[in-house]
């Protein structure tokens, strides 16, 4: 046997290691129980991969980003297996790794009901402790046809191999660009076939080394996501390096179910989405259009501090505006279909900003009116697809607090560091203190548009703008609009989650487009740069997102009733409704509870409705001009003069702080 040379690195450590030919990765990382694959040139590989000499060899950790796929790409091979078992008749679709878990796509005879998802993890069990070994071998486009030739999905997914196509809903995970290879489950003991699957791996070494999993959930899915396929039943599991891990997600997740806006729109009658509306489109009732009109007038008031302009445009327009602006060749499949009278296409509105550059456009420019900050809760509508419609974080019809600036190319650094500033502090008054930024920017693809240049200076702009302020900046290559680069806002919420906040977005192009000038100092007519900017993303989204932050319990200053009266019995009602109608002459929100119900049951009420102050009045309250104060975290004060607690109220409203 010769020798082999080979780099073992570790983060920024390098160890030189001669070992001989047939060498495993298993064989370099051996004791190392956490190590579950390695990375090899940039490639990860199944542990069972022979090194060869020069190889730069890295392990991954179970815990790892790439370890975490590996872990959950296996256990979906695992119930597939077990589905198959199971229901001999199901034909494979794909079964990737995805955040936080996996799935695998079927098509059986039947949707799955939660007794085979059930049997099916009962299964999964047998098969993890089976000990069974996943074992990669490499095969032509024709041996892969014939050993697969029970499952068309397979067979079509062979035919896709290497082009755009295959990258659709996870399906490079199984064939790659390269040469197909097929993973057995092998048995432990006999070595004989228990199963296989088209597959790029690489995977886990056993199934025994799947150290806890749980199947969460059924769902129908299109085969590579096209409504034009067939109608597929996708399984959606979780995977995790211990089951501590597992305990703490499912934990997570149950915390979760607990803060979805939908639910507590409901509960708290906020808000509802109407079959006869359709998917997307939603109606807020009285309580929610009060938390809806209080961000929108105090996102109004902070704007007209910092000398934005208001304006207001219309739903729909011709079809050319949108091609001015490069939205049809570039958006049109995120659009409503064009609605054809007078000889005209007309559009519903998707986005506010050609319009805008027609209210710049409407008359003469001068540098002295720069920078110019336009912004208006403008309405638009978007074709999200069905399957991506999501209660008020993925609608149909929403408002934007969009805001586009006209500014001068030396304005333009300082315009986007007040900016981001601004966006930032305006999202602390709201209540989330938690950020990173992301920068989005261009790639070698065809949807960009513009000069390289101009890409350049947009985009080193906007990283110092982000450096500024102090944050993690991300980057995200490829992910800018079309126009131009991007930086997003992401902030946490109160259990960890990260959201997509403001965005703000420098374009060269549009007022390249719509020939957009001004007049500068020397007399000569420039062209400005336009920065896009919403802080919210919309009023719907960013309500949604508050409603789980705060779980429904809502800061004073946003509650939809601030306060709400219980007396104790129906003789203290009267001095209960005096006090609300102080509180109301203060700009408070208030109710009294003057129904027949007990003081109990009121209380119940008022906790259910997440009230910040129960303001509770008895005989002894009444005679000393006094009331008593119920918080929501059950804690209580009692006679409080009603100066004091009136001033104890508004001082909460006007300092924005959680009761």
């Amino acid at each position: 046997m010769s020798d082999v040379r080979v780099i073992i690195q570790r983060d920024s450590e390098r160890e030189e290691r001669v070992v001989t030919t047939g060498t495993t990765a298993a064989d370099l990382f051996e004791g190392e129980r956490s190590v579950i694959a390695a990375r090899v040139a940039g490639a990860l590989k199944d542990l069972a991969y022979q090194v060869a000499d020069g190889d730069e060899v890295e392990p991954v950790e179970i815990s790892s980003p790439d370890g975490l796929d590996i872990l959950r790409h296996s256990t979906a091979h695992v119930m597939a297996q077990a589905v198959q078992e199971l229901f001999p008749e199901a034909k494979l679709g794909i079964g990737p790794p995805i955040r936080d878990g996996f799935y695998y796509d079927f098509d059986v005879d039947k949707p799955f009901h939660p007794d085979d998802l059930k049997r099916i993890e009962k299964k999964m069990q047998e098969i993890q402790k089976r000990g069974q070994r996943f074992a990669r071998r490499a095969v032509s486009d024709e041996a892969a046809r014939e050993e697969l030739a029970g499952e068309p999905y397979k067979l079509e997914l062979i035919g896709l191999k290497g082009s755009a196509a295959d990258a659709a809903e996870g399906a490079s995970a199984e064939v790659g660009a390269g040469e197909l290879t097929i993973y057995d489950n092998l048995d432990a003991k006999t070595g004989e076939l228990c199963w296989k699957d088209l597959c790029r791996g690489p995977h886990l070494p056993s199934t025994r080394l799947i150290p806890a999993f749980k199947l969460m959930r059924s769902a129908a899915a299109y085969w590579r996501g096209s409504e034009k396929n067939p109608q597929l039943q996708r399984i959606y599991g979780t995977a995790w390096p211990s089951k501590d891990e597992l305990k703490a997600h499912l934990e997570f997740l149950a915390e979760a179910e607990k803060r979805d806006h939908r639910k507590l729109g409901t509960e708290l009658d906020l808000f509802s989405i109407p079959e006869e509306l359709g998917s997307g489109l939603a109606v807020f009732h009285p309580k929610g259009g009060v938390i809806r009109r209080v961000m929108e007038d105090y996102s109004r008031k902070r704007h007209e501090e910092s000398d934005y302009e208001f304006v207001n445009t219309p739903h729909i327009t011709k079809a050319n505006l949108f091609e001015t602006s490069g939205h049809l060749p570039h958006y049109a499949e995120s659009m409503f279909p064009p609605m054809e009278f007078e000889g005209q296409d007309y559009y519903l509105k998707a986005m506010n900003c050609p319009m805008h550059n027609l209210i710049f456009r409407a008359r003469g420019r001068s540098y002295r009116e720069l920078p110019l900050r336009l912004f208006e809760f403008g309405t638009v509508y978007r074709y999200e697809k069905s399957g991506v419609v999501h209660g008020l974080t993925r609608a149909r019809g929403f408002t934007q607090d969009d805001s586009h600036i006209y500014c001068t190319k030396e304005q333009m650094a300082d315009e986007l560091d007040n900016l981001l500033t601004f966006v930032l502090n305006l999202l602390r008054d709201y209540g989330l203190s938690d950020f990173y930024l992301e920068l989005s920017t261009r790639d070698d693809s065809e949807k960009f548009i513009g000069e390289p240049q101009e890409w350049e200076e947009a985009t080193e702009t906007l990283r110092q703008a982000a450096q500024k302020q102090g944050l993690e900046l991300v980057m995200d290559p490829g992910g800018a609009a079309y126009y131009g680069p991007k930086i997003s806002v992401q902030a946490k919420d109160a259990i960890g989650r990260t959201w997509q906040m403001s965005t703000l977005q420098v374009d060269f192009q549009q007022p390249k487009r719509f020939g957009l000038e001004y007049t500068a100092a020397d007399g000569s007519r420039q062209q400005p740069v336009m920065i896009h900017r919403a802080l919210f993303g919309s009023i719907e989204r960013f309500f949604a997102v508050l409603l789980e932050h705060y779980a429904g319990a809502f800061p004073a200053w946003l509650a939809p009733v601030q306060a709400v009266g219980i007396p104790i019995g129906d003789a203290h009602v009267p001095h209960l409704q005096e006090f609300a109608a102080q509180a109301k002459a203060k700009g408070l929100r208030m109710e009294v509870d003057a129904s027949s119900d007990r003081m109990q049951k009121k209380i119940r009420n008022a906790q259910k409705s997440k009230v910040p102050f129960m303001v509770i009045a008895g005989d002894e309250d009444v005679a000393n001009g006094a009331v008593s104060f119920r918080y929501r975290d059950g804690s209580q004060k009692n006679g409080i003069p009603v100066a004091e607690a009136l001033a104890e109220i508004v001082k909460a409203v006007e300092d924005r702080v959680q009761v």
